[in-house]
């Protein structure tokens, strides 16, 4: 009882309401004009056959004679003839003295409408004539019982009418509803769709639209989670060995007797693997990062600049590598500022630490709506069997160096696919590989 105490009224309750009230008002506007009329004309017809009576009982009377006392008008009608005070003549019902015009009398306990003329000029004659108001009343009560009839009913087919299309009218919100109800109980169903009202094809839209952007921020929740256990998971895989082989170094290190030169050796050894995890754990969390990404981080770059910078700072770091750069004075593009720079220094730190490279060239160009970053270096080279693979996550190249963490060509290949493009190994003309990534100019944000 108390739940549908507490349930709002019904659009369609309310369009029937709404119906019948400006029915109502209308039918009492027009009512009450129409009373008035009624009332206003019934006495005026009245007044009119009064007159017309006297003026007729008037023109009859061409000289003053007492008669015996008969009648001086019409039937249906009383009159009173007189002289002054004196009667002349009357019907068996006699009115009071009136001056000339318009009155209303009661004799005897019946009202009457009498109408007053002067007769005989210069002898001060009167002549009233009078109908009873009683069978007028009565008429004007029926005419204003059909008027209430009239505008009830009015009320009652406008309530009728307004309760039909009413629910005509919201035949689609219904069908809107239950398509929404049957998603709680499916989530699989189709999103809603009505046609037939503007409001609810809009209401339609905002809810598919709401749907939609519920399932993207669902969809990006259950990523991230995945992303969370995959982190866990190759984060327990590879970081298991490293954190083992550190134990144990330590263990030996605090438990055996050992000479300087020794205890150096497994402190650096700890040292390596150290940086090894540190490395892992660095790259694991690059690729969560950019597993993350989202539609707001795609800014605009100017890749040119980026590779300038890109490439000052690796001449910094290592001034014995020779390194140069062909790149055009501005090369825009919209995508991911630090994604596109953790895969240029990728690139280049892998030609250095596993090729041994002492000279790379970076090159970049635009191809339509495709950008090309290519990094060509003249170290040892990749055997192509093996380039393809080691895009794959914790994947290490046959002459790869052994404290790599084997996430960096994963990240690089991350980074290109998150902007719409591929990467991949080819011979370098200067001996060794080159390292080829071609994105979009503006991509689309998974």
């Amino acid at each position: 009882m108390s739940a549908l105490a507490g349930r709002s009224v019904s659009l369609r309750l309310r369009v029937t309401a709404a119906a019948a009230l400006g029915t109502a008002l209308v039918v009492l506007v027009l009512g009450a004009v129409v009373w008035v009329a009624i009332g206003r004309q019934a006495h005026s017809e009245m007044d009119g056959k009064l007159d017309s009576v006297a003026q007729v009982a008037a023109g009859n009377l061409t000289s003053l004679r007492v008669l015996e006392p008969k009648p001086v008008v019409a039937p249906g009608y009383v009159g009173t003839l007189r002289a002054g005070p004196v009667v002349l003549s009357a019907t068996p019902v006699e009115l009071p003295v009136l001056q000339p015009g318009w009155a209303d009398v009661t004799v005897d306990g019946v009202q009457y409408r009498v109408r007053t003329v002067s007769v005989l000029a210069g002898l001060g004659a009167t002549i009233s004539v009078g109908a009873p108001t009683a069978p007028l009343d009565a008429s004007i009560a029926g005419q204003h019982r059909w008027t209430i009839g009239i505008g009830l009913g009015a009320v009652a087919v406008a309530a009728g009418l307004g309760w039909l299309f009413a629910g005509v009218a919201i035949g689609p919100l219904r069908k809107l509803t239950d398509q929404t109800r049957r998603l709680g109980v499916d989530p699989q169903a189709p999103p809603p769709q009505v046609t037939g009202a503007h409001e609810a094809e809009e209401l339609a839209a905002a809810l598919r639209q709401l749907l939609a952007a519920n399932t993207h921020e669902r969809a990006r929740t259950a990523a991230a989670l995945q992303t969370a256990r995959d982190f866990a998971a190759a984060s327990a895989h590879e970081l298991r060995s490293p954190l083992t082989a550190m134990r144990t170094n330590l263990e030996v290190a605090t438990t055996l007797e050992l000479d300087a030169d020794k205890r150096a050796e497994i402190l650096g050894d700890a040292l390596r693997t150290e940086r090894r995890a540190e490395a892992t754990l660095y790259a694991l969390e690059r690729l969560a990062a950019g597993d993350l990404s989202s539609a707001e981080n795609y800014v605009p770059v100017d890749l040119a600049e980026l590779l300038d910078r890109a490439a000052a700072d690796t001449t910094r770091a290592h001034p014995d590598l020779e390194l140069r750069l062909d790149v055009p004075p501005q090369l825009p593009m919209v995508g991911l500022p630090a994604g596109l720079r953790l895969a240029v220094d990728n690139a280049i730190a892998n030609a250095i630490r596993h090729g041994g490279a002492t000279r790379i060239d970076i090159g970049a160009r635009l191809d339509g709506d495709q950008v090309t970053v290519a990094v060509a270096d003249n170290g040892a080279g990749i055997p192509a069997p093996e380039r393809p693979e080691l895009f794959e996550r914790f994947r290490r190249g046959s002459g790869a160096s052994p404290d790599g963490s084997g996430l960096g060509l994963a990240l690089l290949r991350q980074q290109v696919e998150l902007h719409g493009g591929t990467a991949w190994f080819e011979d370098s003309p200067l001996g060794g590989v080159r390292l080829v990534m071609r994105m979009l100019r503006e991509p689309t944000p998974r």
